[in-house]
């Protein structure tokens, strides 16, 4: 059981074995998905000439979690932790090393990309779960800031160097780099981390040595129908709802932005791929900042209050792409907007704080799928639009899609707030 002390420091977390793991995980899956992103991205972008594609490329495999999320996502709670995490792992190593295979059409490697993201949705909540096990009560939202800065800076590392990279690498050196990353992963999971039981497993056994009768109904129906009782309550309370669609949809629409990277540094630099490396990396950048100011330097009563402030910041500079401004003035206006994403970490908190501890992994997993499904709806759309207008216009739109949703959910927000939680939060079957 974690300790009833809260870590004040990352330095604290760090002291964890197990959280030192899944952090150099974390670390290693994100090297692995920029490399792997970037060198579909640039093949099929070459192939085709087509924005929507391209923009798919990068951020269309979370669709696959449409589906999978509807149906199988209860086993985040349901399937012993390490066990679920290496069948992440296995099927990204599958999928990356499919991708060597020489002359394959761009057509079926996007196929491939439903092979990792169905293990990733059915699982989504596992490494989040695991994490609020691992560390003290308590700190959940310093070590996801944290992981969270892991993220940013494999990114930064995974797409400029990636960038570079394909200088003198072909796109299937990079799925060959990203191919070594998920062994590595693999590894790192089934050496380094604890085998625990399912967690209805063991909510089942506490009630039932307890002699209490939800021990025997914990674990009640099975997993597509529980899936979609717990998402059902979910998306219906008004309190977990609009806190759902904020974390999903603006966010979601400013990837689309971000989609149009790859198009937008074609045009900007004579058909060279690497500036789209560069802008990756400097939103990766932004986005680091912004977790590392939340999460390590901002007190836990102003981070309600700062939200809605960061989630302008997220979509608003994207507006000035409406100039089409040259390649220095859009790297920093990328790198500003990303710490915005640092909303997240708040909104994640009244998400915890509004739910039932029995279903935190379907919780937090459903968070993740959804996050993911509307990246790819967001470059879908700013792909479709660039199809009409130049990408710069086009991340313009995008960003003004963005400010408008989230104006527009500020009142649901208000539900959720700690000094106005007056709607009862939703109760799990």
């Amino acid at each position: 059981m974690p300790s009833t002390t809260a870590a004040p420091t990352y330095r604290s977390l760090f002291a964890i074995r197990e959280f030192r793991v899944l952090f150099l995980n974390r670390c290693v899956v994100v090297i692995s998905v920029a490399a792997s992103g970037l060198a579909l991205a640039t093949i099929t972008y070459e192939a085709t000439r087509s924005a929507v594609l391209s923009g798919l490329s990068l951020f269309g495999g979370p669709l696959v979690s449409l589906v999978v999320s509807q149906l199988l996502l209860a086993s985040s709670d349901r399937v012993r932790p390490r066990t679920a995490m290496t069948c992440q792992m296995g099927a990204a190593l599958v999928s990356d090393a499919l991708q060597l295979v020489p002359g394959m059409p761009w057509q079926a490697r996007f196929g491939l990309l439903a092979i990792p993201y169905a293990a990733y949705a059915m699982f989504a909540g596992t490494r989040w779960v695991l994490v609020r096990e691992i560390v003290p009560e308590g700190s959940y939202i310093l070590a996801r800031s944290l992981m969270n800065l892991a993220e940013g800076g494999m990114q930064v590392v995974g797409y400029g160097v990636g960038g570079l990279a394909l200088l003198w690498l072909s796109p299937r050196g990079l799925f060959a780099a990203a191919a070594v990353a998920d062994l590595v992963s693999l590894v790192s999971v089934r050496f380094g981390l604890r085998d625990r039981p399912a967690r209805t497993a063991r909510d089942r056994d506490a009630a039932d040595r307890a002699g209490g009768r939800s021990g025997k109904t914990a674990g009640r129906g099975g997993v597509v129908r529980r899936t979609m009782a717990v998402n059902r309550r979910l998306l219906c309370s008004p309190v977990t709802r609009p806190l759902y669609l904020a974390l999903w949809v603006p966010n979601g629409l400013v990837v689309g932005c971000e989609s149009l990277f790859v198009p937008y540094g074609n045009a900007a630099s004579s058909g060279h791929g690497s500036l789209a490396g560069w802008l990756f990396a400097a939103t990766a950048a932004g986005a680091m900042v912004g977790d590392l100011t939340i999460g390590r330097f901002v007190p836990p009563g102003w981070r309600d209050r700062i939200i809605e402030p960061l989630r302008l910041l997220l979509a608003v500079p994207y507006l000035l792409f409406f100039l089409t401004p040259p390649p220095a003035v859009a790297v920093p206006i990328g790198f500003l907007a990303a710490a915005g994403y640092a909303a997240s970490l708040p909104l994640q908190d009244r998400l915890i704080r509004n739910t039932d501890d029995a279903v935190q992994g379907q919780v937090l997993g459903l968070h993740m799928n959804g996050m993911m499904l509307w990246q790819a709806i967001g470059a879908l759309i700013a792909g479709t639009v660039a199809s009409f207008v130049p990408p710069a216009i086009a991340m313009s739109v995008m960003a003004a899609a963005s400010t408008a949703v989230t104006l527009l959910l500020v009142p649901g927000l208000r539900r959720s707030a700690p000094a106005a939680q007056m709607t009862p939060a939703p109760q799990w079957p």
